[in-house]
């Protein structure tokens, strides 16, 4: 049991509490987001950006905002990117505390227990002391739900066979379950306006699919720099495994749209999982 410290407070988002729920909040859009009052009742999900507030804050919040309103989830559970190439291709964050500049995250012992084993992974608090893509979730999961227990995960490259595998396992564990699974990433990095946006619909269309298999074969052939190919992997085949079938883009935008140069941009998208009726 351990207490992780923020490593982007300050940098990605602003470490002084009031400024950051200023910040989350106009994130969010305009209008009142309390915290939701109703449960959810099923597993629920979404692709989420990582990036500096400032830059991808928006897309983050037109996602969070949608989750708001389908309800509180009773955990989280973040597939982020591993930038520091630490620990395995899959690691779980050990049992402990998450601080952020809002308040305490608990990471519980038998959930993240639990998640490791379905992923086939180690448990390993390593990757993530200077790793921010889970962490710049965090804000804006304690500004809607307080301190709702968190399962962190770093994945690096996985194949398909690799990614089917942990994330059927995955999206049965967490199946009728009420929990919220998020995979953290960023979408095309530093190419022209023009071309990442057409490289990142290439890449939607077998995310919008939950295509597994079409989405590492688009990353690929369009050699698309998203960071984490991984995480977006392994997540499709939990959420379809979850029968969380409806997937809608919420927003899409680059850092071109905030710095106003359009040379050398990021592409940010939010995508939201829920599962839809059947239809007869």
């Amino acid at each position: 049991m351990g207490r992780r410290w923020p490593c982007a407070a300050g940098t990605f988002y602003p470490a002084d509490p009031r400024r950051l729920r200023d910040e989350v909040a106009a994130a969010l859009g305009e209008g009142p987001v309390g915290a939701p009052s109703e449960s959810l009742t099923g597993p629920v999900g979404a692709i989420l950006p990582h990036a500096g507030y400032r830059y991808s804050g928006a897309v983050a919040g037109a996602g969070f905002r949608a989750l708001a309103a389908l309800g509180r989830p009773e955990a989280v559970v973040i597939l982020g990117t591993n930038h520091t190439g630490l620990g395995g291709a899959i690691t779980v964050g050990e049992p402990g505390t998450w601080e952020t500049p809002l308040g305490e995250i608990p990471v519980p012992a038998d959930l993240s227990r639990d998640v490791a084993h379905a992923l086939g992974a180690d448990q390993d608090d390593a990757p993530f002391g200077d790793e921010h893509a889970v962490e710049v979730q965090l804000p804006f999961l304690y500004y809607l739900f307080g301190t709702v227990p968190l399962v962190p995960v770093v994945v690096q490259h996985l194949g398909q066979a690799a990614a089917e595998a942990a994330g059927t396992a995955l999206g049965t564990l967490l199946t009728d379950r009420p929990v919220l699974l998020l995979a953290s990433s960023d979408f095309t990095h530093y190419e022209p306006d023009p071309v990442a946006r057409e490289k990142d619909r290439r890449a939607l269309v077998p995310i919008l699919n939950l295509d597994v298999a079409g989405f590492l074969a688009a990353a690929v052939r369009y050699r698309v720099s998203i960071c984490g190919v991984g995480a977006i992997a392994l997540f499709l085949a939990a959420a379809r495994q979850a029968r969380l079938l409806g997937a809608e883009l919420l927003a899409y935008r680059t850092s071109g749209e905030i710095a106003g140069h359009l040379d050398q941009v990021v592409g940010y998208a939010a995508v939201l999982f829920r599962r839809v009726d059947d239809v007869a």
